[in-house]
């Protein structure tokens, strides 16, 4: 950064280029550069098509074409067979049979007149046909235990080609450490047998790319035996000799080819060979083949020169050759000429071409294609490795080729040097718009052609400002890069280039964009196959760039294919998997984007499943009752395998059905089984994960056990009986797995426990035998084994028993009562003895019935109750009695066969009671120090009722003291309460009493009024307290909920008066006979209508109303009608008028319920 409104910069224009050179602009002048070239060998094969030999270049003006082949012009045109391209230097050498007189090294010319480019040299091969010469080979003999060698001695070929021996019947030549093939084709004997002599050893050459095999014409080897020997003795042999190599070697192996050292030795007994390299272990790349004959290594480095050893050796001696390994490498640049060079007129110029290789390449330079000799100038220098070209003038504008050399190749470069002086010219569009995304880096471009190299300064326009600071840096081809871009970064910017011929300027615009990015990536998640998974990936980006936004998601780097055959849905930045497979795990990224930049975000899908089947099921440790079983756990899909289920099926008993054997842990993989007798088996495995189970493995092979006696006896041995004489005996039987062998049988043994000595004993096949004849209910010992056709379970256990029961015999005795308070006995009794029971004791029944009210002589009808006390018990209580009554109770014993008789009855009574709570309690007549009180007696007073226990006190704000009014006229039902305070709440609590005391009080709320007046009825309700007080009644929502009730009741009674009218008159009478039936009085405890008789006090207490049988049906209806409303009248504050509106509503609903009845 310099300055404080501009970056100014020196750039070359020279190096705004490719590596292949400078970019021209179309009207300046350039020199040729071959663009396009053929290098290296071509084979003219007779299955080829034309051979192309290409040459093409741009420059300009357009360059003209020349070739030489062999190092002398060839004229392209003077050929009529030469197929040649006018648009190019190229040609094609036709595919004819004379095409071998093309045979040569050709090199190609591109010129105009600036200079000349020279594409590198390539040779065209017309092979011939490899021949072995046809000559007569005299028979190859030897004495029995002699080397020998056959010459192979191939003819000259295009490689690759290969070697080998066969006799004329094609039959490979064996070979060994004995005999074996030299990397020169020779077939080498270390010694000879008699069994080697044959008269057809042909040696075969085989060359892949001109599609030939070649024989050499058969060779007679004779061995003959060693005159005078039986056998090889110690004079025949002789130690190693050293075939090949003959001499000391040096090899020079091409770097990265593959160094080969052959060591072929003779002698008897057969020579070992060894390879050893001399003050070092050999690589590691190191291959020993050809029966440790050849040693190789590949890509053989620098670090693999040195001297190697081979050393062959036998009992008699040893012999040894010394390979010298020096590795050498084709030329290459030590770094990359430069292949254009500007420069202006007057300035030095160096040409470098600095080359490597072993041997050390040799270079050679050359100018417009011609030996830089031809052309004597004094401005230039050769120093080896460049060329220096002093104050150039426009004349030294020329292609200048330099070739490096060695005996492995050459390598050529072309480099264009143009000497000239041209004004700066901007190659970038002007008035450029750029868009930068808010926080990136923006490149804004200004590219110039000059010479000598132009000034580049760039600054702010509109609006004006400094280029300073670390943000912005102007590149080396003169583009302004700023980092980080802000806001404030929006706006025109200049660029300025001038050089001594001149100046040029840009103008550019930059704008800025929020950037896109994602703000809700998707997330790591697991799904189970089948299912359905969702990633979401939500995005922010600038609004401009909205319509343009797009959202791709790959999986582990490829494209989705959204649409319903892949199982891919996208909405709104959602993807949708359908019917999770194996397949779709993987990673997942969110990809969004817009024309100027984007975003990414990944998560990965694990899919979870079942595991797969265990595979390769074995068995082993195989014995007559048990086996080892062994799986292999196949893929857990994500959930870790937690147990593995074995399973067997036999096909005896219950074929093609699997039962579970046995479980165990996941971490598991075999397990031993226990197995059952005579019973072929097969066995599978099941893997569990917390996903659930795998499918069955393949079944393992069939295993089949010996047979055997039952390993077991049966169980749950049952003794029983329905009758009193007999016994009957049951067990649960073995499996069919469980017989280990055929004829099953059942060996049952009984005898009286106690009494018999020996055992009376019954063979079957079934599982239950009936004893007949026995004595009731005494004990047998009984056990049960089995047995097959191979022996005897182990000696069962003995199980005791009873013979069949029969009914007790006699009843308990010494019964006696104990009578706890009016409600709850207490019963005694003495226990029968075992002799009378005759069965297992199952307990006591205690019957009890009332026989008789004390305090009325009305009939009682006669109803049971029973209480049943289990097990060896002589007392229990007697629950829910009825006070002052009198009851009798019996008890008897029972077993399993049933009761037995019971005792004789003995009679209680139970002492009087509290009585109930009064059913209704009612204040009226409320005035100034005074409340009337109406109630109606108790139900049940469970007892005789010796009165009443009226108390009350004040509840405004507080509980005051509680007052007590001891009532003693039992046949009261209302009171006056005197002496009260005015203009008050009170609370009142009644009770009824009997002799033993006072039950439970009903409670009612009532308040006197600030001044005395007469009321319009006979009774005032709670409802006429001022309105001072305004109590809950007075509000407008009490008295639609009390409406409502008042409205279910009506319907409720109406039903119950249509239920009795369809039986008859409602009378007392028929009340009292229904009593007598204890169903119907049970059913009318639960009636909604038994309240009637509560109804039927009251009415009588408030309104006069009698019984509604006594009176005509018009009445019964007026009498109802004025009850009911009496109801609704006590609960409600309402107007006159609407009481008296009430009233007739009532009575319609009851005319037109009833009629005329």
């Amino acid at each position: 950064m310099r300055g404080l409104r501009s970056l100014i910069v020196g750039l070359l224009s020279a190096f705004f280029s490719t590596a292949f050179g400078l970019y021209f602009p179309p009207h300046v002048e350039q020199l040729p550069t071959i663009t396009a070239q053929t290098s290296g060998s071509l084979i003219g094969l007779q299955y080829d098509e034309n051979i192309l030999f290409k040459c093409e270049a741009k420059g300009n003006p357009r360059p003209t074409y020349r070739w030489t082949k062999d190092g002398k012009d060839f004229d392209l045109h003077k050929d009529s067979q030469l197929i040649i391209e006018e648009s190019s230097g190229s040609f094609l050498i036709p595919n004819t049979k004379d095409k071998a007189k093309y045979q040569g090294k050709y090199r190609c010319y591109a010129s105009n007149k600036l200079g000349t480019a020279m594409s590198e040299e390539s040779e065209f091969i017309v092979p011939m046909v490899p021949k072995f010469p046809k000559k007569k080979i005299e028979p190859a003999v030897v004495t029995e235990g002699d080397s020998v060698v056959l010459e192979c001695n191939p003819p000259q070929g295009i490689p690759p080609w290969q070697l080998y021996w066969m006799t004329n019947d094609l039959q490979h030549i064996e070979q060994n450490e004995r005999v074996s093939m030299g990397l020169n084709g020779n077939l080498y004997f270390s010694n000879t047998l008699l069994s080697d002599s044959h008269d057809d050893y042909c040696c075969f050459a085989s060359f892949s790319r001109i599609r030939t095999i070649v024989q050499k014409p058969r060779m007679v080897l004779r061995v003959n035996p060693r005159q005078g020997y039986d056998d090889i003795t110690s004079v025949q042999k002789r130690k190693p000799s050293i075939l090949v190599p003959s001499s000391h070697s040096t090899t020079y192996p091409k770097k990265g080819e593959e160094l080969e050292l052959e060591c072929i030795a003779e002698g008897l007994p057969t020579p070992a060979v060894e390879f050893i390299k001399m003050w070092e272990n050999l690589p590691n790349r190191t291959q020993i083949k050809k029966f440790g004959k050849l040693l190789t290594i590949p890509n053989v480095t620098d670090q693999d020169e040195g001297k190697y050893m081979c050393k062959a050796k036998n009992d008699l001696g040893e012999a040894e050759h010394y390979f010298q390994v020096v590795v050498e490498e084709p030329p290459s640049w030590q770094e990359e000429p430069v292949r254009s060079r500007l420069a202006e007129i007057g300035s030095d110029i160096h040409i470098k071409c600095s080359a490597r290789g072993k041997p050390q390449p040799t270079i050679t330079w050359k100018r417009n294609g011609q030996p830089l000799d031809d052309f004597p100038s004094t401005n230039y220098k050769v120093l080896d490795d460049r060329i220096i070209i002093l104050r150039a003038e426009q004349r030294d504008t020329a292609v200048y080729q330099c070739e490096a050399s060695n005996r492995h190749g050459t390598l050529l470069v072309n480099a264009n040097v143009l000497v000239m002086n041209y004004p700066p010219l901007i190659l970038t569009p002007i008035y450029l718009e750029y868009t930068a995304m808010l926080g990136r880096s923006v490149i804004m471009d200004c590219e110039v052609f000059s010479s000598p190299p132009a000034t580049i300064n760039w600054r702010r326009e509109d609006p004006e400002g400094s280029l300073d600071g670390e943000r912005y840096s102007l590149l080396k081809n003169g583009s302004l890069q700023i980092h980080k871009v802000e806001m404030e970064d929006m706006g025109q910017y200049k660029c300025l280039a001038n050089n001594s011929e001149g100046t040029m300027s840009l103008t550019t615009e930059l704008f800025i964009k929020d950037s896109t990015r994602i703000v809700e990536p998707p997330q790591d998640m697991k799904v189970k196959r089948g299912s359905m998974a969702e990633l979401e990936c939500q995005v922010e980006c600038d609004p401009t760039l909205r319509r343009e936004l797009e959202t791709l998601w790959m999986k582990d780097g490829m494209n989705i294919l959204t649409n319903v055959s892949e199982g891919y849905f996208t909405d709104d930045g959602i993807l949708q998997i359908v019917n999770v497979s194996h397949s779709d795990e993987g990673n997942y990224t969110c990809v969004v984007r817009t024309s100027l930049d984007q975003d990414t975000a990944s998560a990965y899908i694990t899919v979870l499943d079942v595991p797969d089947p265990p595979v390769q099921l074995t068995l082993s440790e195989l014995k007559d009752r048990s086996v080892k079983l062994h799986w292999v756990a196949a893929s857990d899909h994500n959930s870790p395998i937690t147990e593995f289920i074995i399973q067997y099926e036999e096909n005896h008993w219950e074929p093609e059905k699997w039962k579970e054997l046995l479980r165990v842990a996941g971490s598991q993989f075999s397990a031993p089984l226990t197995l059952y007798g005579h019973i072929n088996y097969q066995f599978r495995v099941i893997a569990v994960n917390a996903i659930g189970r795998s499918h069955p493995s393949i079944p393992s092979k069939r295993y089949k056990t010996p047979p055997c006696a039952p390993d077991r006896n049966p169980e749950n041995i049952k003794i029983e009986s329905q009758l009193p004489h007999q016994m009957d005996i049951s067990w649960e039987p073995l499996l069919p797995v469980e017989h280990n062998g055929p004829g099953l049988e059942y060996k049952l043994s009984y005898r009286l426990m106690g009494v018999e000595d020996s055992w009376k004993e019954q063979m079957m096949k079934r599982h239950s035998f009936v004893v007949r004849d026995t004595q009731t209910f005494v004990p047998y010992e009984v056990k049960i084994q089995a047995f097959n056709s191979h022996g005897w379970a182990p000696e069962p256990r003995v199980v005791t028993g009873y013979s069949g029961e029969d009914l007790p015999l006699v009843a308990p005795e010494d019964i006696s009562v104990e009578v706890l308070n009016s409600t709850l006995l207490r019963v005694s009794w003495s226990p029968v003895p075992q002799t009378a029971l005759r069965g297992h004791l199952g307990g006591y029944t205690v019957h009890w019935w009332q026989t008789k009210s004390l305090m009325t002589s009305k009939r009682i009808p006669l109803e049971r109750q029973s209480l049943t006390i289990p097990g060896n018990r002589s007392h229990t209580m007697v629950p829910g009695l009825k006070p002052f009554s009198e009851y009798s109770l019996t008890v008897n014993i029972f077993n399993q066969r049933g009761n037995g008789p019971s005792s004789s009855p003995i009679s209680f009574t139970t002492p009087q009671g509290v009585p109930e709570q009064p059913p209704i309690l009612r204040a009226t007549n409320f005035q100034k120090d005074s409340i009337t009180l109406v109630w109606a007696p108790p139900h049940e007073t469970n007892g005789f009722l010796t009165g009443y226990l009226l108390q009350y006190q004040t509840v405004n704000d507080t509980l005051d003291e509680l007052k007590s009014v001891n009532i003693n006229a039992p046949g009261t039902t209302q009171w006056v309460l005197r002496d009260l305070q005015d203009d008050n709440w009170y609370k009142f609590y009644l009770s009824a009493c009997t002799q033993v005391g006072c039950g439970s009080a009903i409670s009612e709320e009532g308040g006197t009024v600030s001044e005395a007046y007469e009321q319009s009825t006979s009774e005032v309700t709670s409802s006429e307290l001022t309105s001072s007080k305004q109590p809950m009644a007075s509000q407008e929502w009490f008295v639609a909920v009390m409406c409502g009730v008042a409205l279910l009741t009506l319907l409720v009674l109406i039903g119950c008066f249509v239920i009795k009218n369809k039986s008859g008159k409602y009378t007392v009478k028929e009340k009292e006979e229904t009593l007598a039936d204890p169903e119907a009085q049970a059913m009318g405890e639960e009636s909604p209508c038994e309240y009637r008789k509560e109804m039927q006090l009251h009415a009588t207490l408030v309104w006069g109303v009698t019984e509604p049988d006594t009176q005509t049906s018009a009445n019964r209806r007026n009498q109802i009608g004025k009850y009911i409303t009496y109801q609704l009248w006590s609960m409600t504050e309402a107007s006159e008028a609407f009481k008296t509106a009430l009233l007739w509503l009532t009575q319609g609903l009851i005319y037109y319920t009833f009629g005329n009845r």
